[in-house]
């Protein structure tokens, strides 16, 4: 060997396809999937990856199908109008018709109004989906608990929308009943630009209700402050209260919209504690 000079030994690569010398390009992009959907459903990962914006792409998708489906269910407003007395019926006979009293209460004051209005809006999905990426960001496995529980549960609720559609107290002036949101916010669900996404028949169940639940227990899970605390509870206290001041829902809406809500959570931890782990084993076997 000439002084001065180094030698120059060939070293094989290890980057990219090379990193799998007798693997077919099928099967390593079928190890990298392998690996995404592993990473994916791992819920205490913290850093952000690209991969991130196809979990938020396909949230944002089932929510989006979620509306679609919902405000294509419009067709039966005889049955809607039916299955609304029957429900007036029922909550008569056991002494908790409160609906008209609450409506009532809410016109009495301007502020009340306000105040509801507001709450049924604004303390609805739009919170959700604020503190839905605020948690994604900061507490993977309480997103992804929040995010199961809600799919879970609007895709419960589709099949009753379609099987037993029910129209709010405010088709039902002859109680009374004056929709708050129309007449003093100009919040019409009914505007134009929304019937794509709203149907008039979706009372049952009352997801208003059901998905404050879920962001209040997972608030609670979340934070220890009981500021925090507080803020999820009163959340869940208002929105109520305000399903029924704007009259949008009866008290047997509320009620499904909770049941249906919580059956939903019971599948996400199911899916936390034992159906993602048990993914995650099946794919770490197949990585091996």
């Amino acid at each position: 060997m000439t002084p001065g000079r180094t030698s120059h030994v060939a070293r094989p690569r290890s980057e990219g396809l090379h990193c799998y010398p007798t693997v077919s390009v099928g099967g390593v992009v079928r190890i990298k999937l392998l690996r995404y959907v592993h990473e994916a459903t791992a819920p205490d990962r913290t850093n952000v990856a690209w991969f991130d914006l196809v979990e938020l792409g396909l949230v944002a998708l089932g929510f989006l199908l979620y509306f679609l489906v919902r405000g294509g269910v419009v067709d039966r407003p005889g049955d809607a109008l039916e299955h609304a007395r029957w429900i007036i019926q029922g909550q008569r006979a056991a002494g908790v018709f409160i609906e008209p009293l609450v409506n009532d209460w809410a016109m009495a004051a301007a502020w009340r109004v306000r105040l509801f209005n507001f709450v049924y809006f604004w303390l609805d999905f739009p919170l959700i989906i604020g503190v839905g990426l605020y948690l994604f960001w900061r507490s993977r496995r309480h997103y992804t608990l929040l995010r199961d529980a809600l799919l879970i549960s609007g895709a419960m609720a589709l099949f009753l929308y379609w099987t037993f559609p029910v129209a709010p107290p405010r088709y039902l002036p002859e109680w009374g009943f004056v929709d708050t949101m129309q007449q003093y916010a100009k919040l019409s669900y009914q505007a134009q630009s929304l019937r794509p996404f709203v149907n008039p028949f979706a009372a049952v169940p009352s997801l208003h209700v059901g998905w404050a639940m879920l962001f209040a227990i997972v608030i609670f899970q979340v934070s220890q402050a009981p500021l925090v605390r507080a803020a999820g509870a009163s959340v869940l206290g208002l929105q109520s209260v305000a399903v029924l001041a704007t009259a949008n829902h009866f008290l047997f809406d509320a009620a499904a919209g909770v049941v249906i809500s919580l059956a939903a959570l019971v599948a996400a931890y199911w899916l936390d504690r034992s159906g993602y782990p048990r993914i995650r084993d099946s794919l770490r076997r197949r990585l091996v």
